[in-house]
């Protein structure tokens, strides 16, 4: 099997470099919070401006009735960026919350290591 996967990616084929590319690509956005924050914040630029260029320079290029494709193709690609944008956040979100819960049981061994090295024994009382 191993084989078969070295075989198919060492023929270098367009395809298989703009797969690999966007692969890439996108580990780095998910893995760098300052990325995946500058890339929702762009993501919800541009479909803001579509929004408002879709509502008033582009409205009657899309006129449902008139041109029904291209009216249904310029609100997908809005939706699909919001969505994206939707839930890289989340992911954000959930990163966070597991850095702050790993961040605390972090503080509370330190803590409960330092009142051990202070008075390791209480026999005294």
């Amino acid at each position: 099997m191993r084989w078969q996967i070295q075989s198919i990616v060492s023929n270098n084929s367009p395809t298989l470099r703009m797969a690999s590319f966007v692969i890439q690509a996108v580990r780095g956005v998910i893995r760098d919070q300052n990325r995946r924050r500058t890339t929702m914040f762009i993501l919800l630029l541009v479909a803001l401006a579509l929004l408002f260029s879709g509502s008033t320079f582009f409205e009657s290029a899309l006129n449902p009735r008139e041109r029904p494709v291209w009216f249904i193709l310029f609100w997908v690609a809005c939706a699909w960026l919001t969505l994206t944008a939707m839930l890289l956040a989340i992911f954000d979100l959930l990163v966070v919350k597991l850095e702050a819960r790993k961040t605390g049981r972090m503080l509370r061994e330190k803590v409960s290591e330092a009142e051990n090295a202070v008075s390791p024994t209480r026999t005294g009382e």
